[in-house]
Parts: structure tokens; sequence; C-alpha cells
């Protein structure tokens, strides 16, 4: 069942929003070539209790960390571990706070130092697809109107692969409430979006196929054809007329850039 909150409960849940932001502008400020993805981990777990906050990922249904760190070919759900960041690799940063009673739930993927311009394009186009989705976000719309924005975007004018087995979703005082939000679909079908639902929304796109395997750690999804893949969320308040965005990428973008690591020309 849908969830609709009140003003006042959007309000609350947009500091938990905003944490993420802050959360992951804190990785963005360290990524680098030669750190482990763990001492991320780390520093994100710290930084989100010193702020007052639980990190939601850490412990639900098992999963042992506080972000999810996908490198490359990994579409979502990527375990920090001992592996050593290097130049060139993509890095999808997905993490979600428990404040006050409510989660915020988004991602962000950084390119760390020179890359291609077919990765960087795949990059800029997955962002921009979000807010294609994004304007679909008002009271009125369907579900289906958010997805085939975003399908259009990125397969339909570009080819890539829209990954169908995990999508965007409802969020609030649970971590994954109703409605569930594809990333592809038809327009005017699925569920009619009401004011005051909060979704999460976030393209997961590959360079190649919409096919996707799992890792042994049961955790880890992963492009079928080994191609790069790109994650980008917002949490987003149905509203009428315009959507309102709860996280905040400005922060972000601004610690991207100001890290000279971090490869921000895609822009």
């Amino acid at each position: 069942m849908s969830v609709y909150k009140s003003d006042e409960e959007v309000a609350i849940q947009r500091e938990s929003c905003l944490l993420v932001s802050a959360t992951i502008t804190e990785v963005a400020k360290i990524l680098k070539p030669g750190i482990t993805t763990l001492s991320l981990d780390e520093m994100a777990e710290t930084f989100i209790r010193d702020n007052g906050a639980t990190p939601s990922c850490k412990g639900y249904h098992g999963y042992p960390y506080s972000l999810c760190i996908s490198v490359n070919e990994q579409v979502v759900h990527g375990f920090p571990g001992k592996y050593i960041l290097k130049e060139g690799d993509i890095v999808s940063i997905d993490t979600v706070v428990y404040k006050n009673g409510f989660h915020g739930d988004h991602a962000y993927t950084f390119v760390i130092g020179e890359s291609t311009p077919e990765v960087l394009d795949l990059v800029r186009i997955t962002k921009e697809s979000l807010y294609e989705g994004i304007k679909h976000a008002i009271t009125g719309k369907r579900t289906g109107d958010i997805g085939h924005a975003i399908e259009s975007y990125t397969n339909g004018q570009h080819g890539y692969g829209v990954i169908r087995d995990f999508v965007g979703h409802g969020v609030g005082r649970e971590m994954h409430e109703d409605p569930q939000i594809p990333n592809y679909g038809k327009q005017g079908k699925g569920k009619k979006l009401m004011e005051n639902m909060v979704l999460a929304i976030e393209p997961m796109i590959t360079m190649g196929t919409h096919k996707i395997y799992m890792l042994d750690d049961g955790w880890t999804v992963v492009s079928a054809d080994q191609s790069p893949a790109v994650h980008f969320e917002h949490n987003v308040c149905v509203k009428k007329g315009a959507p309102l965005i709860l996280s905040d990428f400005s922060i972000i973008e601004a610690a991207e850039k100001a890290n000279s690591n971090l490869n921000s020309s895609y822009y």
C-alpha cells in the first residue's frame, strides 16, 4: 500500500535525505586512486552516526556495510572491501540513513581520473535521465510515465541497457515502500501518483545489456556482458505542478569538482 505523508512528515524526512547527500559529499572529498572501498565505508558510517542517524543498509537482510559501493561493471549493492580504487574506475555510491523516524536513500556515480568519452557519455546521460523521470513525479501522473521517460532517454535515444530486475520505490518510515518505480514502462500506465508520496527514483543503466547476474556474496549485481554501469538516485516528493526534490546533488557536485582526482568533465 502506498504511503502519503503530511507536509510536516515530508519536512522531517527531508533531513534524512539531506544527510545522505552530506554523506556522499564526504565520500566525494576523499575519493582517489590508492584507497580501499572499505575505508570509504568506515568513514561514512562514522559520519552518519556522528550526525545522530543510523546507517539503514547495515544489517538490512544481513547486508554487512553502511554503503553500497559498485565499481565499473557492478550495477548496485556492491560490497565495500579490500579493492583498491584506480585511475579510470567508475564508482557508484548508494546509501540509506535513518533519522527521526524516516529514511533517506539516494545514489551518485563518480569517475576517478581519466576515462573514455563513451564512459563519460554514459554517466552524463544516466544523470540526465534521472531528471527526465523526475519531471513526471507530479500529482495525477503514473509510475509508467516516470519509467517511460527514463527508458526513452537512455535506451530509445542512446541504446543503453535499462536494468529491469531492480527498480525505484517509495521511501519513508520504511526503506522500501509502495509504489515500485521501474526505469521502463508505458505512458499512462502503472500506479497513479498522489500528492506527498515520497519516491526513490533511480535509473540503473549499462553501456550494453540490461541482463544481470549476482556474485557469490548474494548482493553484488553485475552486468551480464561486463559493460560499465552507472547509478544515480534522488528522493522526490510528488506535488501538484512540479516535483519537490528532497535530496541535494549540488553539494556533491561541488565536492566532485573540487577533488582533482575526480572527473567532472561529463557535465
